[in-house]
């Protein structure tokens, strides 16, 4: 990521709670394993093994962005088996846990 990327986000996000969702490709015989290990980290929220160009999508929340990117970056990375990620910043959620949450 750019620095200059990596500052818009900051200024966004800031000191807020941030909540991403991260699409995890695994190698297929490492995939319960990245699940299971995946799992174990408390920032973790949901952990669903998925058909299609993903296989395990992870639903993380941080109290900032920079304990986002210490995830990402450095402790993520550890999980043996995974090939490539993809980290999505969720900007409004409209529903959230089976509650409605922001929006029109």
């Amino acid at each position: 990521m750019s620095a200059a990327v990596e500052g818009a986000f900051t200024k966004v996000w800031g000191e807020d709670v941030v909540v991403a969702l991260i699409a995890l490709k695994v190698e297929t015989a490492e995939a319960d394993h990245v699940a299971s290990e995946a799992a174990k980290f408390t920032e973790v929220e949901d952990v669903f093994l998925v058909t299609g160009d993903t296989d395990i999508f992870l639903k993380v929340r941080f109290s900032n962005y920079g304990e986002l990117k210490e995830f990402v970056l450095r402790r993520l990375p550890e999980v043996k088996g995974i090939r490539e990620s993809k980290t999505l910043l969720v900007v409004t959620a409209y529903k959230e846990a089976g509650e409605r949450r922001g929006g029109p």
